[in-house]
Order: C-alpha cells, then structure tokens, then sequence
C-alpha cells in the first residue's frame, strides 16, 4: 500500500521523542496489510532496531510459532509496535514516546481497516483500548477475550494478550500466551483467513 510506504518514511526521519537519538533503525512495520489482521507489540527490542523490522528476535520466534497456532501464517498479517524506535536498554516506553508515535499507529490502522487487531502486551493494550476511551488496568484482567469496538474505519475486533518476551524465561506465562493462541484459532477456524474476515461480523 503507497500511503503505509509514506507513513513508513516518515517514521524513519522522526524526530519527536528523544529516541531518535539512540535508534540504528527505526521499525515501521512488517507483513500483509491486504488480510485484515494486525499485531500489536510495544516496542522494538535490540534485533528489531538492527535489522528494522518487528519481532525478529527470540520473542519474534516464539510469535511466529503463536501465530501458527491460531491457524494463520506469519506472512497473512501485519505487526507493528505502538513505539517505532527501541527504548535505550529495552525499557518499557514511556507516556511521552507513546503519546509521540500514536499518530503513526492510528495512521497505519486507518489505512489497513483491520478487522482484528491482536495487542500483545499491557502497553499496547492499554494504548488501543484507551483509543476507546476505556482505560485496562491490568492486562491479566482483559486477555484473551474478543472486544467489539468501533473504529473511525468501522468495526472491529480487539484480542489482547500477553507479549511474547514474557513467556521466554516463564514457562508459566507461555503456557497462557499458548492457550490464548489456540482460543483465537477456534475463533477463526473452519474458513480460510479471507472468508473467516469477511464473515467476521
């Protein structure tokens, strides 16, 4: 899509936040923005902003093998994070770095019109549900459960998570990432991507 390429360049000579400073790469956004499915992470880690794209670390693996478990493939959707450059040491971003790159995601989401968006994470759960006006507290208290909202592009369908960085020290953790996985495989099962989107609603 030529306006995603426009938002993608502009991400990359982005100065708002302090974090242009110490990024390599900025990290736009990766994959299928035609299927209508999009993830949500929070923001690059140290492989993202070498390599300029989202989730090609240990995190990224185990998404790729989260996605694949739901029934859809990696290249079928579009992730991108809520921040678009790596915060110094992987440290949670910050309200004003959120605050300075919301306009690219709502940007992004406006040109996809996706009619499911996964977020992985409390920062980014908390971003796209406050776009809502709804404020989540805990990120434990919201997973794994479908959210009908709508967005200025019309309907559509919120499936929080936890993020998969969470799970790779925590068996525990995985466990959960993995169930609500499979829990949005049954959601879209028995269709193929395409008409399982059309038929969303």
């Amino acid at each position: 899509m030529e306006e995603l390429s426009r938002i993608s360049e502009e991400i990359k000579t982005c100065k708002k936040c302090p974090l242009a400073l110490s990024r390599t790469n900025t990290v736009p956004g990766d994959g299928d923005p035609c299927n209508g499915i999009v993830f949500i992470g929070e923001a690059p880690g140290r492989n993202e902003d070498i390599q300029g794209k989202p989730f090609v670390g240990a995190a990224g693996a185990f998404l790729t093998e989260l996605i694949s478990m739901a029934g859809l493939r990696r290249e079928e959707v579009y992730i991108t994070n809520v921040v678009k450059c790596r915060p110094p040491n992987n440290r949670d971003p910050r309200e004003e770095e959120i605050s300075a790159c919301l306009p690219f995601l709502t940007r992004q989401l406006s040109v996809i019109q996706p009619v499911l968006i996964v977020t992985l994470g409390r920062h980014s759960t908390r971003t796209i549900f406050r776009l809502q006006g709804v404020n989540v507290e805990s990120i434990t208290s919201v997973r794994g459960k479908i959210y009908n909202f709508r967005f200025p592009w019309g309907e559509c369908k919120v499936f929080p998570t936890l993020h998969p960085a969470a799970a790779l020290y925590n068996p525990q953790m995985r466990k959960v990432l993995e169930e609500d996985f499979t829990n949005l495989g049954k959601i879209l099962s028995g269709k193929n991507t395409q008409s399982t989107l059309d038929s969303f609603f």
